[in-house]
């Protein structure tokens, strides 16, 4: 790892030129709402240390795909599902062996303020009559029913699945959803959303062995492949600095 972090220095270093230059390049960067705080964090970090300008747009996949295809240089992930996903979406301009996944997070459970209902874990959400909402879709289709057949029990399954109350299809529509059904108990998501919305809920860890993790990974187009910044912003993701960005946002870093 050493050697990949003086790898990303170096590169780094040959990024500093261009930004005394007046062509420096600006580098298009799409991808979903989950690991945008981080990621816009660290393109406005990289900007001021190499001058090179990185324009994220981040949000649900059909309000930016098209303009993906006509001009990304770059596309990160929500999970290596969706990053599956975003190489079909892009037409041919995507290929998976240029992936590199970043960092992990893992699911967890959002109740609301004061945590009324004394959630301490996965098995709480199993009790009778517990509302839980969860996202089917967007990097995380089917992370629940992962996390209730863990043990290969199909009652975990049943008892979750029979206090589910909504299953929008990313994030984005069931944060709204949260908002929109004070009823609603439990949110099953990833920890990250409770680190950039610590007004709408707190967080409640999933214990293991129910515990998920998904990843957030970053890959250029063919585009992006013919400029050098797009592996410079990328070696600054995993760079110590990138590292830090992403775990002031909930990521896990650690053996980065």
């Amino acid at each position: 790892m050493r050697t990949s972090l003086l790898g990303a220095g170096l590169l780094l270093a040959s990024a500093t030129p261009l930004a005394l230059a007046d062509n420096a390049p600006s580098l298009k960067v799409y991808g979903p709402g989950g690991p945008a705080p981080a990621m816009k964090e660290a393109a406005t970090a990289f900007e001021k240390a190499t001058g090179i300008k990185v324009e994220v747009t981040a949000g649900p996949t059909p309000k930016w795909i098209d303009a993906a295809r006509a001009n990304a240089d770059l596309i990160y992930s929500g999970s290596e599902t969706m990053m599956s996903d975003f190489v079909t979406a892009m037409n041919g301009q995507l290929d998976s062996a240029d992936v590199t996944a970043l960092y992990l997070r893992p699911l967890s459970i959002l109740v609301r303020p004061g945590n009324p209902k004394h959630i301490t874990g996965f098995t709480d959400l199993l009790k009778p009559g517990v509302k839980v909402l969860v996202v089917n879709g967007a990097g995380q289709n089917g992370v629940w029913e992962d996390a209730a057949g863990r043990l290969g029990d199909i009652r975990t399954v049943r008892a979750l699945r029979k206090n589910i109350v909504a299953y929008p299809a990313n994030s984005a529509l069931a944060r709204q959803a949260w908002i929109d059904q004070p009823d609603i108990d439990a949110w099953l998501i990833w920890n990250i959303w409770q680190v950039s919305n610590p007004k709408l809920a707190e967080q409640v860890a999933v214990e293991e062995p129910y515990r998920i993790y998904r990843d957030t990974g970053i890959a250029p187009t063919t585009r992006g492949k013919q400029l050098p910044a797009s592996q410079q912003f990328i070696a600054f993701l995993q760079s110590p600095q990138g590292a830090a960005i992403f775990q002031r946002w909930g990521w896990m870093t650690n053996g980065a």
